[in-house]
Parts: structure tokens; C-alpha cells; sequence
């Protein structure tokens, strides 16, 4: 079942990630930790073969081609409450292959295809939908490389993923149609529209399938069959990440690591969110069929859907509650998870989140198993098949101290798109990637995200503090909702530790009545030399209404701390 909405640049993962597995009969387990009794089972029985077989996605397509009525004719995905067939869903980007094979689209060598992108780049515009799926993959049976587009994105940005990425061709959807013909006339890009696809109760009568409902991929449809030109190292998508260390880097996956996808971020509504929970397990005790049962966020999200709890009448927490405790899993990742949050999420739902670690560069890599002890503040063990490192300032590789993580994994991203030379500086020798945060070892082997090296590690008085690490202090505060740890320039120190917080709405309006701040300095540290080491104490203390976030989530540092340093120049 595909979820209502999704966010951003993250929805493909999502849904891409069920089609596959819905694809393939995992009859295999994916181990949440090397540990054998920590073992997720993950069984589907679309299709009798195994994806490991497989060498790209067009393999697992083509595999499900072959299998003729009954992997045929079953449900693919189901989407704005219809169902669609893998039949449908296939005719349906071949009908797009065709479309986009016959628009005289330039090659990534510059050079007019026929029959084969060779590589161009196409846009996406769509919600998660079928027409989404058909889009990527008409684009993927030409020979093309995907390029999603966010629909948060406003013009400006969508021009510069475009231009930058050199989109050839925009897929869109009706619904978009106005919006994205205006920005391709501003391009050089061509524009469709994806072609509707019939969901199962619609058609009645189809050209594309059998009467058998079997599909004969060398004569219905020849290019899902003669395909072979895509290798597993070919370039199939690109992503741009969300830029808080820099301008948004394409990030080039093949057809190889999108087998190893998994990750997906849906898109967040409070209230909407709550209620699809409470609309899968209502009180009558009848799961509806199409329930939610799988939830993953980022902090921000449960953050928020804790506020939102708080809002409710004991009426609504309750059915609430009791809907939520009901999933069989709930993630989260991102960024780091304080801990306070998890406790409060916990008593709020029963579930203790699963916490894993993952990058637009490649998914997730490290986990905190599914069956097991979970530790809060960690990110958990590597999955098998993934290597992680510690790297420490002086190159060398350090397993009990504090250095940047380093990441080999099978869904490791080929390049950053247009920039060799970043690309090279990322890598180390033996093909570890250089994620950019710092990171240890604990005494159990679990590792800690301690935040982005350039935007979470504070320099004071010859410590390396991590802000993270202070902010899940802060969020004990009764009177904090939200707060951000940056470092700003000292001339004494090299950086003073600053909190900007947002403070308990109702806690604020009472202050302001008598005429005082909702949390003063003295008051904040008062409280947290109990929990903090002195050194470690803010020294500045901003109040602010809100954070300001991405589309992520995410509060962009290094920007903001940029912004401040200039005003108090």
C-alpha cells in the first residue's frame, strides 16, 4: 500500500523500494544486526526467483515479464485507493520508452538517440503514483537516467537542479502541467505529460496484455527483453542532496545500488498522519485492509507529532495512542534522535523507535537491530555487507576514538554529478566514502552520530563539543520545545557554545504577561550544571518562535551560524 503523501526528493525511494519488492519473492532474511538472532524475515511472493540474482532493476522487471498470469495480473501497488497490475504498470512505461525514444532527445554524449537515451537525464514530476512509477521506469527502459524533482521545490531551485543535472525531457502529470511547462520553456529542456495508467478496476479492455494476462516480452514488448545494454554500473539516478553543508550536490546512483534501496520519508502532516493511524486500527478492533503498519521519520517529525498528541482531548490521545502502538515498526533516522524524544515517543506508543543511519550517498547501512536492545543515542551496528571506519584527524584508522564515519556499502552512489574533483576528495583508499560526520565506537559496538563535522562540532577552549550531545540536554528542559547548538566565533575561546531555543508556547504567553522572558541564560544553566560539564554550558541564548528547517527537516548550520556571526560583527 502506498502511503497518501510522501516528501520531497525521498518519495521515489519509497515507492520504487515497494514495486521491487513487490517484484521479487525475498525469500531470504535481512539481518538487522550481525548478531543471528536479530533478524528481520522479509518474504514476498510476487515472483519465484532471487533479487541477488539480478544485476540491475531491468533484470527484476524482466524476470517478472516472464512469469506470465500470475505474477501478471496481480497487484503491483495500490494508490489513491486503486490498484494497478504489474502489467499495467510495465505497458505503461514502455508506452513512455517509446515516447521518449522517438523525441530526438540529446545523449550524455550531446548526440541525437535513436532507439537509446544513452544516458540523458529526464525529469519526474509527479506524486507517488503509478504514473510516478511508469515514469522512472520508461525512463530506465530507453536507457535514460531519472532525475525526480521535488514538488517543494520552488522555481529557482527546480532551474538549478534542471541545468545543472541537464534534463532533456520533463515527465509531469497533469496536475503540474502549467507549472512545469513554464519552467522548461525557461530550459532547454522538451516537456510531456505521462500518459495515465489504467488501474485495475478501469480497464475493462487493454491492448497492451493478452488475453492470458501474459506478457511476452519478446514480441509484446521487445525493449523490456533487449535491454541488455544497461550494465549494473550504469548511471540511473540522480538525486540532489538537501544542501545544508553547501549548494545541493547531485548525487549519481546506478542501476546496481538501487537494488539496495530501502530507505523512504513520507511526507509529514500532524494531524494527517495521526489520523491514517487512527483510520488503519479504529476502536472497533477492525484493521481496515489497507492499514499503515511500517512508519519512519526523522526527529523533527516525532517531534512534532508529540506536540500534536499534547494538542488532543484525553478522547483523541487515546484512540490515538492505541492506534499508533499498533505498527509493527517504527523508524527513525536522518538525523540524531535525542534521546528525550525517544522516551517521550515510547510512553506515548510502546514502540521503542529503531534508529539507522543512511545518506542520499547510499541507504541504510547502520542499524540498531529489529529483535534486540536498542540503544538510545546510537544509530546501532553495520548491516552485513556494509564496512564502516572511523577515520581519525590524522588519517589513520581509529576504532575507540572520536573521528569522521566512513561508509564501503553495495549502495554506495557512483559520483557527485559535474564535480570530479569533489567526488575524488570524498573517497579514501579501498572505496570507504567520507560522510562528513563525526562519530565513535561504544563499549558495545554501536556506533554514535556526534553531527556533521563541519556544522555540529564546536572548537571551545581546546574541546571538541558536540552540539547534538547538548541539545538532547536541553530538550529535558521543561520550558524548551525546540533548540539548535551551533558554535559562533570567540576571540577568546575560537567559539563560544550558543543555544537558540524555541520555548513551550503556553510557558511563553504566561511569561510575557509578566513581562518577562520565557527562560533567561542564568536560569538555562542553572538547570543544566547538573548534566553538563561547565565548559560545555551555553554562553549566548537566542529565543526564537520557530527553527528554521528544510524540506529534510534538517536546521541548516552552517548557514545560520554564517547569519549570526555577521550581525554581531
Amino acid at each position: 500500500m502506498v502511503p497518501p503523501n510522501f516528501h520531497g526528493m525521498a518519495k521515489w525511494r519509497f515507492t520504487l523500494r515497494l514495486f521491487y519488492q513487490k517484484l521479487a519473492k525475498l525469500e531470504r532474511l535481512i539481518n538487522l544486526s550481525s548478531d543471528e538472532s536479530n533478524k528481520l524475515e522479509l518474504y514476498d511472493y510476487a515472483v519465484l526467483f532471487l533479487a541477488s540474482d539480478c544485476g540491475t532493476f531491468m533484470d527484476v522487471v524482466k524476470e517478472v515479464a516472464r512469469q506470465g498470469s500470475a505474477s501478471c495480473k496481480s497487484v503491483a501497488i495500490r494508490a489513491d485507493q486503486n490498484s494497478y497490475s504489474y502489467n499495467q504498470l510495465i505497458s505503461s512505461a514502455w508506452r513512455i520508452s517509446r515516447l521518449l525514444c522517438n523525441a530526438g532527445l540529446k545523449t550524455v554524449d550531446g548526440i541525437t538517440g535513436n532507439e537509446h537515451l544513452d544516458g540523458a537525464r529526464i525529469g519526474i514530476v509527479a506524486k507517488p503514483s503509478a504514473e510516478f512509477i511508469a515514469g522512472i521506469l520508461g525512463t530506465w527502459f530507453s536507457g535514460g537516467v531519472a532525475v525526480p524533482l521535488a514538488l517543494s521545490y520552488p522555481e529557482a531551485e527546480l532551474l538549478h537542479v534542471m541545468n545543472d543535472s541537464d534534463v532533456s525531457m520533463i515527465l509531469s502529470t497533469e496536475d503540474h502541467r502549467e507549472l512545469m511547462q513554464n519552467v522548461a520553456s525557461k530550459t532547454a529542456a522538451q516537456f510531456s505529460l505521462i500518459p495515465p495508467v489504467p488501474s485495475i478496476l478501469s480497464q475493462t479492455t487493454s491492448n497492451d496484455l493478452s488475453q492470458t494476462g501474459e506478457m511476452d516480452v519478446d514480441r509484446s514488448l521487445p525493449g523490456i527483453g533487449n535491454s541488455n545494454g544497461i550494465e549494473g554500473d550504469d548511471p540511473a539516478l540522480i538525486i540532489y542532496t538537501s544542501g545544508t553543508t553547501g549548494k545541493p550536490k547531485g548525487v549519481v546512483h546506478t542501476h546496481k545500488s538501487i537494488l539496495a534501496q530501502v530507505e523512504f520519508i513520507p511526507k509529514f502532516s500532524v494531524r494527517g498522519v495521526w489520523q491514517r493511524w487512527r483510520e488503519s486500527y479504529p476502536d472497533n478492533g477492525n484493521k481496515a485492509m489497507d492499514a499503515v503498519t511500517v512508519f519512519t521519520g526523522v526527529p523533527t517529525m516525532y517531534t512534532r507529532l508529540i506536540q500534536g498528541y499534547e494538542a488532543m482531548d484525553s478522547q483523541l490521545r487515546a484512540a490515538s495512542a492505541s492506534a499508533a502502538s499498533q505498527l509493527r515498526l517504527m523508524m527513525c533516522g536522518s538525523s540524531a534522535l535525542p534521546l528525550p524524544i525517544m522516551q517521550q515517543w515510547e510512553t506515548i506508543t510502546g514502540h521503542r523507535l529503531l534508529e539507522r543511519y543512511g545518506m542520499t550517498e547510499f541507504v541504510m547501512s547502520i542499524s540498531n537491530p529489529l529483535r534486540g536492545l536498542r540503544k538510545g543515542g546510537t544509530v546501532g551496528k553495520p548491516f552485513p555487507g556494509v564496512q564502516a571506519m572511523i577515520l581519525a584527524e590524522d588519517g589513520g584508522d581509529d576504532t575507540t576514538g572520536v573521528g569522521e564515519l566512513c561508509i564501503r556499502s553495495p549502495s554506495l552512489f557512483k559520483e557527485y554529478w559535474k564535480l570530479p574533483e569533489v567526488t575524488k576528495e570524498s573517497f579514501i583508499d579501498g572505496g570507504f566514502f567520507k560522510t562528513g560526520d563525526t562519530a565513535k565506537v561504544d563499549e558495545d559496538g554501536y556506533y554514535v552520530i556526534l553531527g556533521r563535522t563541519n556544522a555540529d562540532i564546536m572548537k571551545v577552549g581546546g574541546y571538541k563539543l558536540s552540539a547534538l550531545e547538548i541539545e538532547a540536554v536541553l530538550l529535558e528542559h521543561p520550558i524548551v520545545s525546540e533548540c539548535c547548538v551551533l558554535g559562533l566565533p570567540d576571540k577568546h575561546y575560537g567559539e563560544a557554545v550558543c543555544a537558540i531555543i524555541v520555548p513551550e508556547a503556553e510557558v511563553k504567553r504566561k511569561r510575557e504577561e509578566e513581562l518577562k522572558p520565557a527562560l533567561r541564560l542564568d536560569e538555562l544553566c542553572t538547570w543544566a550544571k547538573e548534566k553538563l560539564a561547565p565548559y560545555k554550558l551555553p554562553t549566548q541564548l537566542f529565543l526564537w518562535e520557530s527553527l528554521p528547517r528544510n524540506a529534510m527537516g534538517k536546521v541548516n548550520k552552517k548557514e545560520l551560524k554564517n547569519a549570526l556571526a555577521s550581525e554581531q560583527q
